[in-house]
């Protein structure tokens, strides 16, 4: 019998995730994985709450149960590496990188070593042959997210949601009264619950007040508390005058500068050239020919790769550097690359 452990965070996915394959006639041992635990001014972590959520899904399924502590190696690999990448004034993706380095790698060969034939977890995606395909469900498809997972690492990877949409997991939950089944979906920082990124960073990096500028008079039209928590493309949040609104088009981390416009056809906001950086392949394209995504749930657009360059066939608004560019061939994800400039 081929024995499986599942990722089981305490939330619905992951325990129908559990269910499903123990169904399928899987030996199934589920496993929390304690990758965040502290808490924040004004916002508890959610984990004790989770693990406790995630045992009583094991027990109603009569499931072995255990915990990873991966919160070392996770403050190492993932928070460390976004702080960084904040700090350097480019936005990073925290989900990718903890998929990258601790779901789909320390979670992995820890399963591998304790006795587990592959590892499933409750994300929207398919696999086929160590290849990662687009869920069944374009809502939820979180190929974006795991597109720096390796072809090795797929092959030895379960994702039995892939085929169903939310509600049909939902339903699912329901029909075999899950603990889980009505639980909301956390939506906040990946790893402190509902806490949002601007209160997080600040318990980690100074930051200070200084101007926000328009880019095309060079007035100062508003004051920041931290030109490290402006996006580019961002709207809200700008404390400046009223009329025409203000977007993002830039920031100057040195002097502490963020430019703003209120030209919806700003060339610092619209991109048909996209330069890339540490590429990743789960498998080339026969051609140079993709189809990429710039972020979650955008639509996917016509593009060809020339070595680390993408030329998109239509320009696309707020591409920003730190983010991911995703590139697929039809339903199969290529890989992907982060964002430079």
């Amino acid at each position: 019998m081929t024995k499986v452990f599942v990722g089981m965070s305490g939330g619905v996915d992951s325990s129908v995730t559990a269910s499903l394959l123990v169904e399928h006639g899987y030996d199934v041992v589920g496993v929390y994985m304690k990758n965040w635990s502290q808490d924040l001014p004004g916002m508890k972590c959610p984990w004790a709450e989770d693990l406790a959520d995630a045992k009583r899904v094991a027990v109603q399924l009569g499931i072995d149960f255990r915990v990873f502590d991966f919160e070392n190696k996770y403050r190492e690999k993932v928070v460390q590496y976004m702080i960084d990448e904040y700090r350097a004034g480019r936005t990073p993706n925290p989900d990718i990188m903890c998929n990258q380095e601790v779901k789909f790698k320390l979670f992995l060969d820890t399963a591998l070593e304790q006795g587990a034939d592959m590892i499933a977890t409750g994300h929207y995606a398919r696999t086929r042959d160590g290849e990662l395909l687009r869920a069944h469900d374009e809502n939820k498809d979180q190929t974006y997210f795991l597109y720096r997972v390796t072809s090795d690492a797929l092959r030895q990877t379960i994702f039995p949601l892939g085929d169903y949409t939310k509600d049909e997991v939902r339903e699912m939950a329901s029909k075999r009264k899950l603990f889980t089944a009505t639980k909301k979906e956390s939506m906040g920082v990946c790893f402190v619950g509902q806490v949002g990124m601007r209160e997080f960073l600040s318990q980690y990096v100074e930051t200070k007040p200084g101007n926000i500028v328009d880019k095309q008079s060079g007035d100062i039209v508003g004051r920041h508390d931290g030109a490290i928590f402006y996006t580019l493309g961002q709207r809200h949040g700008l404390d400046v005058g009223g009329g025409l609104p203000y977007y993002v088009v830039g920031k100057d981390m040195d002097a502490n500068v963020v430019y703003v416009s209120r030209d919806l056809n700003s060339q610092e906001i619209w991109r048909d050239k996209i330069e890339l950086e540490s590429i990743h392949w789960i498998s080339k394209p026969v051609v140079d020919k993709v189809q990429v995504r710039t972020r979650h749930r955008a639509p996917l657009v016509e593009a060809t790769l020339d070595a680390t360059t993408l030329h998109l066939a239509r320009s696309e608004r707020a591409v920003t550097p730190g983010q991911s560019a995703v590139l697929y061939d039809g339903e199969r994800c290529l890989g992907g690359g982060i964002v430079l400039h």
